[in-house]
């Protein structure tokens, strides 16, 4: 899998949470315009709460409802293959040798190569070599949330007229039907409220956007929990990094690589990644 291609269609003023859910909104339209139909499905999935979000088009007619179980019928088919808190996981049996690369699912030897992509292009910042029992073991937890977005995604994309916003435990992806443009009075623009760390209750900020990724990585949450593999611990500095971009795939790799990594990791996101941007706290 190559690097993503570009898509310059972010924009924002926010400061945004390391930590906070963002709270979805459709951008005002037009004076002349009513607000397009919104639907929407959350279910708990991978460990977390994912919603799924449709404006526009028909959402509650029953193509929708067919594409958003698709979505979610792909995130379950991820969370089976990678999960490490599920036993029968294929990600877990192979560690066990119970299975042998080849007779996993053809995703698994893909997230070794998109790991080992991802740790040439941050410098060895980002890992899928994780601890585990006293040892280092094969995890691709980091980059698995994210890219399993990204193909739920591909379910939402061809429905007429219809925007989507998926929001995987606050890490999310907007996108839209080829029908919809950027820009103009037919987009259709979402506002994400991002919420202040230090007042839970507070907006610190929002950014438009009409088709790209969002995606936090810090320690406001979940504390020391990002793996520093080249002083190897785990990283406890506060602060965080958020990444926008095309893909959420990607996006949530850089936002662990800039948290976890140095100046070196800095001047390769530069030059390796002209489509996205970060902002660090």
């Amino acid at each position: 899998m190559t690097h993503p291609a570009r898509r310059p269609t972010l924009r924002s003023d926010a400061r945004p949470s390391p930590t906070a859910l963002p709270v979805l909104g459709l951008a005002s339209p037009p004076a002349h315009r009513a607000a397009p139909p919104r639907q929407a499905w959350v279910e708990q999935v991978m460990g977390m709460p994912v919603s799924i979000h449709l404006r526009g088009g028909d959402v509650a007619g029953p193509h929708a409802a067919a594409a958003v179980a698709g979505a979610f019928a792909t995130l379950r088919q991820m969370d089976r293959i990678f999960s490490t808190w599920r036993d029968d996981s294929e990600i877990m049996r192979l560690r066990r040798e119970e299975l042998t690369l080849r007779q996993c699912d053809p995703l698994v030897a893909e997230s070794i190569a998109l790991g080992e992509l991802a740790s040439r292009l941050t410098h060895g910042a980002f890992t899928t070599l994780l601890p585990s029992d006293g040892q280092l073991a094969f995890d691709p937890t980091g980059l698995v949330k994210g890219w399993a977005v990204d193909l739920a995604a591909v379910a939402l994309q061809h429905l007429p007229g219809t925007s989507y916003c998926i929001n995987a435990g606050g890490d999310l992806l907007v996108g839209a039907h080829a029908d919809l443009p950027d820009a103009g009075p037919d987009a259709i623009p979402w506002r994400v409220g991002i919420e202040d760390p230090r007042h839970p209750a507070a907006i610190a900020g929002s950014l438009v956007l009409t088709r790209g990724a969002v995606a936090t990585s810090g320690t406001a949450a979940r504390g020391a929990h990002l793996w520093d593999p080249v002083a190897e611990a785990m990283v406890g500095r506060a602060g965080s990094v958020t990444v926008t971009g095309p893909t959420l795939l990607w996006a949530d790799i850089w936002a662990t690589a800039l948290f976890v990594g140095g100046e070196a990791t800095r001047e390769t996101f530069a030059s390796n990644a002209p489509d996205y941007l970060a902002t660090e706290f």
